[in-house]
C-alpha cells in the first residue's frame, strides 16, 4: 500500500525538486524513529504543559508541491513528522559537565494528520504537549527537527502555564527545511532580550552557536535551505561569457569601492575567473539570499514578485524586438496621453510564452493590458490634474524641495560656483555665471545681498558627472553635466534663475569644461522651447542620479552590509538585533534581484537611464564621497547648507526655505525615529561602559566598518562605537534610510516620472545650433523636437512599467510605527516605548496633513496640484504616493 501510495506521488510530482532518494530516504528515517515514538507515549502519565504551533506549509504557498503532502502524511504514518525538544536557560543537566542547559524530552506535533493544507496562504495551528520536569527551569529556546520531505514556515510556538513563569512565547518567523539539510540542529529562543553579559549561563554556550552557523566557513556555493551571511564584491553583475558588450568592472576594491553584498558562492564564469556567473532564468529566479531574507509569500505570489520577473524576461526583449522591426517615436504631447488613455497597440502574440505562465489577472496587471490594446499606464499624479502644469518654471524648481529627489539642492556660498574636481586633471571647471546675467532675476538685490539673505540656491550635478561625461556620451547618450541657480522669492517659492549646460573640452579634459548658460523665457516661441529644453537637460541629470545614486547606492546598497553584519554578529536575543530586524526584511532579496534583473550590464537601468553602460561604474565613483554620519537628516541639510544649527528651533534646526516638504516632514519623522530609538537603547545600557563591553556590539560595529564598507574602513568620521550617543546616532541612521529616506526616494517616482516629458532618464541628442535643421525643427515643431531629444518611445514604455513597479506597495508591507509580530519582545519597557513611538508616529501624520492643507505653504502642492505625502508614514496597497514601510522592500 506505502508502495503504491509512494509511487502514485512521484507520478504525481513529475517536475518535483525532491529526488528518489530523497524521499527514500524520509520513510527509512520515520520508520526509525518509529519506537522512540511508541516508547514517548508510554510516558504519556507524566506532568505536562501545552504548548500551540503556528506555522504554515510549503504546499499552502506552492501549488506545485501536491507531492509533498501526500509524503509527509507518509512520514507522519510511521512516526517522524516534526519533533520539539524544550532548552532550559537556567538549568544545566547535573549528570553532565555540559555547562549548557539541559534538553526536554521531545514533544510531536499533534493533528497534522488531520489539519488539512487550506487552497489559500494561510496559517495553521497545532497542538503540542511537553513532558514537564519540575527543575527545568525557564525554557529559553527549543530545538526543532523537521522529518517531512518539504519545508514549512515557521511562525510561532507559545508555552501556557509555565510553572514558574506563566506564558512564554517563541517569536520564530523563519523556514524550516528537512532535517538532513542542516549539520546543525535548528534553534529558537524566547523573545526575551539579553545583552551577551547577562544571558544565562546556560544559554550563553548556545547563543555562540547558532552565530557561528549563521556565519559560514565562506566557501561552497550556496543553496537554498542555507541560512549563511556572507560578504562579496559586486562581481555579478557583468556577463563576459555573453561577449565583450556585457563586460563590466568588478565593484568592490580600491578601483571601484563599493559596499558588499550577500555572498552567494556561485561558480566563476569561463572568460573571467573572477566574476561570477549569472543566473541564465529570471521567471524562475532562485537565486541565493537565506531563505528568511526572501520575499514573502504574498509578495512574492502577488502582482510584485510576478511583475519584476516578467518586466526583465519577457517585456523588455519583446518591446526590442518589436522596435528594431519598426522604430517608433512620439510626435507629440498627445501621443503620450495616449499611454494613458489607449495604450499601446502591440499584438499580444508577443508574450504568448508570457501567457502560459502567468494567470489572466496577472497577466492583464503585468503587461497593462485593456481590450487589445497593450501598456495602458495610470495617469500620473503630476498630469491628473492639470495637463501643461509641469512645464511652468515654478513645477520644474518646486520638485527640488517636493518631488522624488529632493535631497541635492543646496545654498549657494560661493558665486560664481565653484568645481571641487582637480583641476591638474580637469582644467577649470568652475562656472562662468556672472552677476550682470541673473540680476533682473535678483528682485533688486545685488548677488552678494541675496547669498547673505540666504536667497541663492543651487541643483549641481556638474562634478558628479563631468569625469564620466566623455564615456557616456561616447554612447547613445547625448547629455550635459548642468547646473541651476535659483531664488528664493518672498512668498517662500523658487524660481531658476539660469541653466549651465557643460560639456568636456573636445581637445582634452585637462582643458577644462565648454559651457553654455540658458534663461528663463515665458514666451511660446523658438526662445521658449530652448528654455524647455535646458530645463530638460536638468531633468535627465537629476533623474539618472536619483536613480543611481539617491535610490539604489544610498538606500538599497549601502544599507545591506548592516542586514549581514547585524545576522553574522548580533544574536536575535540582542536588543539591537531586536530594534533593526523589522529594517532589513526583504532587502536583500530585492538587491540580489537588482543585480539579477536591473543594474546588471544591459538591464533595466541601463536601457532606460543616461549613463548607460557606465552607470554602476559611475556610481562607485560617487560612493568615494558617501559618509554614513552625513545620512542623518540634520547632517545632510547642514551640509547642503539649507539649514542651521538654532537650539530654539525645533529639532534644533532652522530651515533657511521655511516651506521645504520633504525637510519639514522629514526632521519631524527623524526626531520620532531617534527619540524611540534612545528610549529603547536607554532600557537595556546603563553607560558608556555597558557599550564598550557588549563584545556582539563591538563585532558587529567592526565588521560593519571593515568588511561590510571595506574600501571605507579608514575613514576618520565612522563613529567608534564607544558611547550610548554614537549607538542611538548609527541606528537612527540606519532605520531612518531604510524607512524614510527610501520612502521619500521612492513612492513618488510615478507620481512625477510616469510623465516622461517630466522627468526625463535620457537625452539622445544635444541643443540644437541656430541655423541647424534641428533647430529649424524646434521653431516648427517644438513638441516634436522636444519628444525626439529625451527617451524614445521604447525607453519610454520601459521606464515607465519599471517605475510603476517600483512605486507600488506590496500586500504585505509594514509601516514605520508598526511591527509584523505584536509579540517580538516579551520585556514591557520595550513594549511601552514602542507603543510611544507609534503613536507619536500617528500624531506626526495628523500635523503633515494639516500642513497640506494650509494653502500659505505654496510649495507642499503647487501648480501641478500634486501634495506632499510622501513622508505620510501609512499607506494602502498600490500606488499611493505615501507610507514609510519599516524597510527597503521594492
Amino acid at each position: 500500500m506505502i508502495g503504491k501510495i509512494l509511487g502514485d506521488a512521484l507520478k504525481t510530482a513529475g517536475d518535483a525538486r525532491r529526488t528518489t532518494r530523497d524521499i527514500a530516504g524520509s520513510v527509512i528515517n520515520a520508520g526509525g524513529n518509529f519506537l522512540d515514538r511508541a516508547s514517548d507515549i508510554r510516558r504519556l502519565g507524566k506532568k505536562k504543559i501545552k504548548g500551540k504551533v503556528v506555522l504554515m506549509r510549503s504546499n499552502v504557498l506552492d501549488f506545485t508541491e501536491f507531492h509533498s503532502t501526500i509524503l509527509d502524511n507518509i512520514a507522519e504514518l510511521l512516526g517522524s513528522g516534526i519533533v520539539i525538544n524544550l532548552v532550559s536557560a537556567t538549568e544545566v543537566d547535573r549528570d553532565s559537565n555540559d555547562p549548557r542547559g539541559k534538553i526536554g524530552r521531545r514533544a510531536f506535533l499533534e493533528r497534522w494528520l488531520t489539519s488539512l493544507p487550506p487552497v489559500f496562504a494561510g496559517e495553521s495551528v497545532f497542538q503540542v504537549n511537553f513532558e514537564w520536569e519540575d527543575d527545568f527551569g525557564y525554557p529559553g529556546a527549543f530545538y526543532i527537527k523537521n522529518g517531512h520531505t518539504s519545508e514549512f514556515f515557521l511562525k510561532s510556538l507559545t508555552l501556557e502555564d509555565v510553572p514558574g513563569y506563566g506564558r512564554v512565547h517563541f517569536d520564530c518567523n523563519s523556514w524550516v527545511y528537512p532535517q538532513r539539510r542542516y549539520r546543525k540542529d535548528r534553534i529558537f529562543f524566547a523573545n526575551k532580550s539579553w545583552l551577551p553579559s547577562e544571558t544565562p549561563e546556560p544559554l550563553r554556550k548556545y547563543r555562540e552557536e547558532e552565530l557561528l552557523n549563521l556565519r559560514g566557513d565562506g566557501k561552497g556555493e550556496r543553496q537554498e535551505w542555507d541560512r549563511i551571511y556572507d560578504y562579496d564584491v559586486y562581481n555579478d553583475i557583468a556577463d563576459p561569457d555573453a561577449g565583450d558588450k556585457l563586460v563590466r568592472p568588478i565593484l568592490g576594491g580600491s578601483q571601484y569601492p563599493y559596499p558588499r553584498r550577500g555572498r552567494t558562492g556561485r561558480p566563476k564564469t569561463r572568460r573571467d575567473p573572477n566574476s561570477e556567473r549569472r543566473l541564465q532564468s529570471v521567471i524562475g529566479l532562485n537565486i541565493y539570499v537565506p531563505r528568511d531574507e526572501n520575499f514573502g509569500h504574498l509578495k512574492m505570489g502577488d502582482f510584485l514578485g510576478y511583475a519584476l520577473k516578467a518586466l526583465s524576461a519577457s517585456v523588455k526583449p519583446g518591446l526590442q524586438t518589436v522596435f528594431d522591426i519598426t522604430p517608433g517615436e512620439f510626435d507629440n504631447y498627445k501621443e503620450v496621453h495616449n499611454l494613458y488613455e489607449g495604450g499601446f497597440p502591440i499584438p499580444q502574440t508577443l508574450f504568448k510564452h508570457l501567457s502560459d505562465s502567468l494567470s489572466a489577472p496577472l497577466l492583464k496587471e503585468v503587461l497593462r493590458i485593456d481590450g487589445d490594446r497593450f501598456l495602458r499606464f495610470a495617469v500620473p499624479d503630476v498630469i491628473k490634474d492639470d495637463k501643461s502644469a509641469w512645464r511652468t518654471d515654478a513645477e520644474f524648481a518646486r520638485e527640488m524641495i517636493a518631488g522624488v529627489n529632493p535631497i541635492l539642492i543646496s545654498r549657494l556660498e560661493h558665486f560664481p560656483p565653484l568645481s571641487k574636481l582637480d583641476p591638474k586633471r580637469y582644467g577649470n571647471q568652475n562656472s562662468t555665471i556672472t552677476e550682470e546675467q541673473i540680476k533682473d532675476g535678483l528682485e533688486g538685490l545685488s548677488v552678494q545681498e541675496a547669498m547673505k539673505e540666504n536667497k541663492l540656491y543651487i541643483l549641481d550635478h556638474h562634478d558628479a558627472l563631468m569625469p564620466y561625461l566623455r564615456k557616456i556620451n561616447s554612447t547613445s547618450t547625448k547629455t550635459y553635466a548642468t547646473r541651476t541657480l535659483l531664488f528664493l522669492k518672498d512668498d517662500g517659492t523658487l524660481k531658476p534663475l539660469v541653466i549651465e549646460l557643460s560639456l568636456p573640452h573636445p581637445q582634452g579634459d585637462h582643458l577644462g569644461a565648454i559651457s553654455k548658460l540658458y534663461f528663463p523665457v515665458e514666451k511660446s516661441n523658438v526662445e521658449g522651447s530652448i528654455w524647455q529644453l535646458a530645463k530638460a537637460y536638468v531633468a535627465v541629470n537629476d533623474a539618472g542620479y536619483h536613480q543611481l545614486i539617491s535610490h539604489w547606492l544610498n538606500t538599497h546598497a549601502v544599507l545591506e552590509p548592516f542586514v549581514i553584519a547585524t545576522h553574522r554578529q548580533l544574536s536575535v536575543l540582542h536588543p539591537i538585533h531586536k530594534l533593526l530586524d523589522p529594517h532589513y526584511k526583504d532587502t536583500m532579496f530585492i538587491n540580489a534581484f537588482a543585480r539579477q534583473t536591473l543594474i546588471n550590464a544591459d538591464g533595466l537601468l541601463e536601457a532606460t537611464h543616461f549613463q548607460s553602460k557606465f552607470a554602476m561604474e559611475l556610481s562607485s565613483y560617487i560612493y568615494r564621497d558617501w559618509n554614513f554620519l552625513e545620512q542623518a537628516l540634520p547632517a545632510d541639510l547642514l551640509k547642503r547648507g539649507v539649514a542651521i544649527k538654532d537650539p530654539s528651533s525645533p529639532h534644533g534646526l532652522k530651515l533657511l526655505i521655511e516651506d521645504y516638504p520633504y525637510a519639514v516632514d522629514g526632521l519631524e519623522i527623524w526626531s520620532t525615529i531617534k527619540n524611540w530609538v534612545a528610549d529603547y537603547c536607554n532600557i537595556y545600557y546603563r553607560d558608556d561602559t555597558a557599550i564598550q563591553n557588549d563584545i556582539e556590539l563591538q563585532s558587529w560595529w567592526k565588521e560593519v566598518v571593515e568588511k561590510g564598507h571595506a574600501d571605507k574602513k579608514h575613514e576618520a568620521w565612522w563613529p567608534k562605537m564607544q558611547t550610548l550617543n554614537e549607538l542611538i546616532e548609527s541606528c537612527s541612521i540606519i532605520i531612518w534610510i531604510a524607512s524614510a529616506l527610501h520612502a521619500a526616494v521612492n513612492f513618488g517616482q510615478y507620481a512625477y516620472g510616469g510623465f516622461v516629458p517630466n522627468r526625463p532618464t535620457v537625452s539622445r541628442t544635444f541643443m540644437p545650433e541656430v541655423g541647424s535643421k534641428e533647430y529649424k525643427e524646434l521653431e516648427s515643431c517644438p513638441e516634436k523636437a522636444f519628444l525626439r531629444t529625451i527617451n524614445s518611445q521604447l525607453q519610454c514604455l520601459l521606464g515607465m512599467s519599471l517605475i510603476e513597479i517600483l512605486s507600488r506597495h506590496a500586500s504585505d508591507e509594514v509601516y514605520l510605527g508598526k511591527r509584523g509580530s505584536l509579540e517580538w519582545t516579551c520585556d514591557r519597557d520595550a513594549l511601552e516605548a514602542f507603543d510611544d513611538f507609534g503613536q507619536e508616529v500617528n500624531e506626526v501624520e495628523e500635523r503633515i496633513m494639516e500642513r497640506n492643507r494650509n494653502i500659505k505653504f505654496k510649495n507642499r502642492t503647487g501648480q501641478a496640484n500634486v501634495p506632499y505625502t510622501l513622508l505620510l508614514p501609512s499607506s494602502n496597497e498600490g500606488i499611493t504616493g505615501k507610507g514609510i514601510p519599516n524597510s527597503i522592500s521594492i
